[in-house]
C-alpha cells in the first residue's frame, strides 16, 4: 500500500510572474518589511517606522527582475501567492538570486525548496551556469535554506551595504541528464 498523502512540496506551485502585478508588489513589500524590521530590531532595538520602511522600499526597486535583465517567480500555496524570488543577470553565465521570501506562517511547508527548485530551472532558461547571492548573517532561515539546496559559501562578489555572507551554486554539475 502506498501513502497517497501529498508531499509538502506538492502543495506549492511556482511560476514566472510579472513583477509589477499587485500580487507581486504585495509580496515584495512583505519581504522588505520582514527583512528590514529584523534589521531594525537587531541593530536599533525597535521596529522600523512606516516612513523608514516605505522609503527603503522605494530605494530598492525590483524592476530589473523582468526581461530582458531578469525574471520574477511567485510561489503559490493552495493557489494563493505566498512566496517569491527574483533573478537578475550578473554576467554572461551567472545570475544573481534576490528577494527570496516565504511568508512566515508558511515557512517549513516546503515552499522554500519548491521556490529554489524553480529558481534552478529559471536560471538555466536564462542561459546561466551559476547562481550567486548575498545575504545577512542574521537571516538564519534563509542561510539554512540555501545550504540545504546546494549553495556553498563563496568569496564576496559585491560590497552591498547589507551583504555579510555570499553563496553560489554551480548549475553545470546539476544539469539534467538526457537519455
Amino acid at each position: 500500500m502506498t501513502n497517497a498523502a501529498p508531499r509538502r512540496s506538492d502543495l506549492w506551485a511556482v511560476t514566472t510572474a510579472d513583477v509589477t502585478t499587485p500580487e507581486a508588489l504585495e509580496l515584495l513589500r512583505d519581504y522588505y518589511y520582514d527583512v528590514a524590521n529584523r534589521y531594525y530590531r537587531l541593530h536599533l532595538g525597535r521596529e522600523g517606522t512606516p516612513e523608514e520602511l516605505e522609503g527603503g522600499l522605494a530605494e530598492s526597486p525590483s524592476d530589473d527582475l523582468a526581461a530582458p535583465s531578469g525574471l520574477f517567480l511567485l510561489g503559490r500555496h493552495h493557489g494563493t501567492a505566498h512566496s517569491c524570488a527574483g533573478l537578475r543577470r550578473y554576467d554572461a553565465t551567472t545570475v544573481e538570486l534576490t528577494r527570496v521570501f516565504v511568508r512566515p506562517a508558511l515557512r517549513g511547508t516546503g515552499g522554500g525548496a519548491a521556490l529554489l527548485g524553480a529558481v534552478d530551472e529559471a536560471a538555466r532558461s536564462m542561459g546561466a551556469d551559476r547562481i550567486v547571492l548575498d545575504t545577512r548573517l542574521d537571516l538564519i532561515e534563509a542561510r539554512t535554506l540555501y545550504l540545504r539546496n546546494g549553495y556553498q559559501e563563496i568569496p564576496a562578489y559585491n560590497n552591498g551595504p547589507y551583504a555579510q555572507v555570499w553563496y553560489g551554486k554551480d548549475l553545470t554539475a546539476l544539469a539534467p541528464q538526457s537519455s
